[in-house]
């Protein structure tokens, strides 16, 4: 990941994510290396191991992977404002 992550311009935004089991390993040394990362059942369908899980749960573990690594997590605004996204009024 560090190979790669050096051949991105330097004012180049960057992703990681990781399928199954290396999900939340993934989500931490992307993190790390100063990437963006998103998790989802798309990805991994496991909480644990034989342990179904939700999108809000793999979210909430992500973040607590974050924060256990001294990461806190864009708020949805500030990734909004950094992606340059609109954002609609209901």
């Amino acid at each position: 990941m560090t190979y790669m992550r050096d051949r991105i311009a330097t004012d180049g935004s960057w992703s990681a994510f990781g399928i199954g089991r290396m999900q939340l390993p993934i989500v931490a040394q992307a993190a790390l290396l100063g990437g963006n990362v998103r998790v989802g059942l798309e990805d991994n369908l496991y909480l644990e191991k034989g342990v179904l899980g939700t999108n809000e749960q793999l979210v909430d573990k992500a973040v607590n992977v974050l924060n256990s690594v001294n990461l806190e997590p864009m708020s949805p605004q500030e990734a909004r404002e950094i992606l340059k996204l609109k954002t609609f009024k209901q």
